[in-house]
This record gives C-alpha cells, structure tokens and sequence, in this order.
C-alpha cells in the first residue's frame, strides 16, 4: 500500500477511537450504558439500526446469491423496508420506547420479563441469545478477517486477533452509546460506497435500459443454450454450471423475472429469504433496544425516511448489482456469467470488485466491508454482553452487582468465545453462514408473538407467553434438524438416526421453519392467553400507563 492509503487507514482508525472514546465519556450510569441514555438522535438511530442490521454476510453472501438467482431477491429489499423499517420504527418503535421506560428495561429479554412478570423469560431469553447468536457473530467476523486478511496480504489468524481487539475496545469503553456513534460513521461509508458501485455498473454496462437487456440476453446464452438439455447429473456438483442447471429445475425463467409460482425457487426465495429474514428482523434483540435508545415518537417518525433509504442502498443496490454482474461478466469476460467467472456464490461480489471496478473503490469498498462487519459485530457483541451480566448473572445471582461492570466482563466472555469460534471454523464459512438465517427465524417464532402481543394486547398472559416461545423454540428445532433441506442435510442427524436427510419430501422440504414455526407460536400464545390465569390489573397498568 502508498502512503495515501496508511494515511486513510490510520485516521478511520483514529476517529473510532475518538467516538469510543467519546461514548465512554458520554456514559455516566447503567441507562447510559445499556439504552445509550435514552436521547440518541434520529440520524444516529436509524444509521445504527441499518449498519447492524446489514452484515459483511448480507452484502457478499446476498449479492453472490443475487448473481446466482437474479433480481427475485429484491422482494427481500421491499420487506426489509415495509416490514423491517415501517412496521418497526412506525407500530412497533414508540410501544417498545414507552412501555421500556415505564418498567425501567433496558435489555429485550428484561423488557418481555418485566411485560409478563417473570424472571424465568429473562433468563430464557438470555439463554437463546446465548446459544444461537455466537454462531451468528462468528460468520460476520469470518468473514470481515477474510478479507482483511486477503487485502493486505496477512496471515487470517493474526487479522482476526487485531480486529476483535479493535471492536472489543469502544465496545466496552463506550457502551451502547460508542457502539452507535461508530454505527453511524460506519453506515455512512457503507451508504457512499454502495452509491459509487451502482452508479460505476451502469456506467460500464450503458446505461440502465441496456444493463436489464443484456441480462436476458446472458440468461440466454450462458444457462438456456448450453444447459437446458443437460441432465444435472452431468455436472459436478457444486460447480457454476451445477448451480445454474438447478435453479432451472427450481423454475427460474431469468435474471430479471420471478421463479414460477410455488416452484422450489418460489418457495426458497418467499419463505426463506424474503419473509425468514423480512418478517426475522422484527424479533431481532440487538435491532429492538435502539427503538429505546430515543426520547419520543418524532424522533422514530423522522428515522424511517433516514433508514428506509439507507436499506434501499445496501440491499436493492447489492442485489441488483450482483445480478447485473452476469451481463458484465459476459460482455468483457469472454462469454461466461458471474458464477463461471468468480468459481462459486461467495466470491462473486469480491472478484467483481476487484476486477470490474477502478483499484481505488476497491480501497473504499474494504472500507465498506470492514464497516458492515464491525457495525453488526460491535451491538452483536454488546447485546451477547448484556445478555450474560444483566438478564443472566444479575437475575441468578443473590447479591447486587454494577450493571456495567458485569456486562462489561459478559462482552469479553463472549468475544472470547466468537473468536474461538472463528479460528475453529474459518475454514467452513458455507455452514456457519447458514447460522445468520437461522438465527433470524428462531428470533421470529420463539419472541415475536410475545413481543407483539406483550406491546398491543392486554389480555396476553405469563403462561401463554412462555408456553408460545417453548413451541417456537421447539418447533424450529425439529424443522431445521429434521425436515428443511439446507439446514437438515448439512447438520445431519436426520441421516444418522433415520438413514435419511429429511423425515418429510416434495416441495415442502423447501419451506423455510418460519413458516411453520411463527404460525404455530401465535396460536399457542393466544390459545394458552385465553384458557390462563389473567395478569394483575395493577400491573398491566404500570405496564400501559392507564
């Protein structure tokens, strides 16, 4: 690298110091420390909701699988903005704000205990976070190293130790309060990159009438042509053309059109990807303690313009130039799409940028990635925290212990645990990536229906709210283990104990748990609400303010 770019680096570097510095000076008590003092500005919110909302998964991931399956997976970018922006910010945000600040909640584990009275679903709560988001946390900081690692030319392991050490900084000097002054920063970079990108891609392809037309012409050429007559058995497995062949079989028609309706490509970009991580973000606990993190309503009414548009950047830009990749490719690769060319899903959009793009975006879009990254890791890694000082180890434990202080040790146990997980698994990305997914779901079918029926209805009682998340729980379990084809063939258990991949078979091995699991969590919450004893009158109004 020139002097220039050490010059970049040292000075990114040095304004997140400067913001972790001035979170931690900005942090003076527990409320501070855990809900960012409750003042946090719209702009910050919203940035720090997108920036942890969107990962170095989503962005390389879900661009590679844009350039696989096409423009399909922009109904994902309509549902995060639909539900994960105006559903959230606008029904959701001023509820979860109001009642948290009545029951003095500062995590989302104590906000549902606290609705329901029981100590048993904070700990419950933590117990999931616990479980399932270190995985989570693990595929983001694999693949942030990696490319730390392949830019600068270092060795994975040493990347990975200064990284973690970088976020582990401002996230326990800053609290939550550090944590979303860097999301912002980061965010930001995050938004400029994504606009050069788009803008660089059309330009190179001619516009954006003849960027659409190419793709279809590429479909043609380089799927329909040479594939159509194949049997997939020809192929090997996992190669491009493999890949290609079976999104045929799935019902895909083409890069700009929808699969066939309630084909095996349907179902796997509508209940999967589109309403798994659409409808997941709503029960997201890292993603729910910002709408506390404000002062009132007006400040969530004025973040939805903010994070609706900063969600159209990330998610539409990265998919439709990872499905417009394809067209580039062909033109000045030598005829051959963007699975033929970059070799697999996953290294789409970082050979795409090495090689499509001017070397100096390369620079700003390391920069973009590294933000991505550190924005979902830094409240990945604070909620983990909060997760085993506050709603664990302060709820066990008979003496009174600093909030900040336990959570503060609960963020270096569990960087300490992702970063094992990281050194562990580095070399199977593909299987912990699955993790974010499913993280996503479980979040859905075990608190979602308590949240929403805790925020809007009175009736919603203690039993019927444990009872929906232990169904949510085990419902998804035995889905993801047992029947979904991904996830079931990957963990294999089911071939262990039944000699096959999954207990059930046809198109419905293609429908994602969350659309089992959710539906059957609700009608337990509502069912077991209404047969329950009801809730004390006193206390549902402490939680409603009537």
């Amino acid at each position: 690298m020139g002097i220039f770019e050490n010059i970049i680096i040292i000075l990114y570097l040095a304004v997140l110091g400067y913001l972790g510095f001035k979170g931690y000076k900005q942090t003076k008590s527990t409320e501070d420390y855990l809900v960012a003092g409750r003042d946090t500005h719209p702009f910050i919110m919203a940035l720090s909701y997108g920036a942890t909302f969107i990962s170095t998964a989503a962005i390389v991931g879900f661009g590679g699988v844009a350039a696989w399956l096409g423009n399909s997976l922009l109904w994902l970018t309509v549902f995060n903005i639909f539900v994960g922006i105006f559903i959230a910010f606008v029904f959701l945000g001023n509820p979860t704000r109001k009642m948290g600040y009545r029951l003095n909640a500062h995590t989302f584990p104590e906000l549902l205990a606290k609705r329901f009275d029981s100590k048993f679903i904070q700990i419950f709560g933590a117990a999931i976070i616990l479980l399932f988001m270190p995985l989570y946390a693990t595929a983001v900081l694999i693949g942030g190293t990696q490319f730390i690692a392949l830019y600068f030319g270092t060795d994975y392991h040493m990347s990975l130790m200064v990284f973690s050490i970088i976020i582990t900084a401002y996230v326990i000097a800053g609290g939550l309060k550090g944590v979303m002054l860097t999301d912002a920063l980061q965010g930001s970079i995050m938004f400029i990159a994504m606009l050069i990108l788009v803008v660089v891609t059309f330009d190179s392809l001619g516009g954006v009438e003849a960027a659409f037309t190419k793709l279809d012409h590429v479909w043609q050429a380089t799927v329909i042509d040479p594939l159509a007559s194949k049997s997939i058995k020809e192929l090997a497995p996992g190669s491009p053309d493999f890949m290609m062949k079976l999104s045929l079989l799935w019902g895909f028609e083409g890069w700009n059109s929808m699969p066939i309706f309630l084909s095996k490509g349907w179902l796997f970009v509508i209940t999967t990807i589109t309403m798994g991580v659409g409808v997941g973000v709503l029960a997201q606990p890292q993603l729910i303690v910002r709408f506390m993190t404000v002062k009132s309503k007006q400040e969530l009414n004025r973040a939805v313009l903010i994070g609706s548009v900063f969600i159209v950047a990330m998610t539409g830009i990265i998919f439709i130039v990872g499905a417009l990749s394809n067209a580039w490719y062909y033109e000045f690769n030598e005829g051959k799409n963007a699975l033929q060319s970059a070799g697999s899903i996953g290294k789409v959009i970082p050979h795409f940028i090495n090689t499509a793009m001017p070397k100096w975006f390369a620079f700003i879009f390391l920069f973009a990635l590294i933000s991505a990254a550190m924005s979902t890791l830094s409240s990945q890694f604070h909620t983990m925290g909060t997760a085993v000082g506050r709603d664990l180890f302060e709820q066990i434990s008979t003496k009174k212990h600093n909030s900040i202080t336990v959570t503060r040790l609960g963020v270096i146990v569990m960087i300490i645990f992702s970063v094992s997980l990281a050194y562990a698994f580095d070399d199977q990305p593909a299987i912990i990536a699955r993790s974010t997914a499913i993280f996503f779901a479980l979040c859905a079918s075990i608190f979602l229906p308590s949240f929403i029926g805790g925020l809007f209805w009175k009736g919603m009682t203690k039993a019927g709210a444990i009872s929906s998340m232990i169904v949510g729980l085990l419902v998804s379990s035995f889905w993801l283990l047992f029947v979904h084809f991904k996830e079931a063939k990957s963990l294999g258990l089911s071939k262990a104990m039944f000699g096959k991949h999954s207990l059930l078979s046809g198109d419905i091995i293609f429908v994602d748990a969350l659309m089992i699991a959710l539906p059957l969590s609700i009608i337990t919450a509502i069912l077991v609400s209404l047969i329950s004893k009801k809730m004390n009158e006193a206390h549902l109004n402490k939680c409603f303010n009537d």
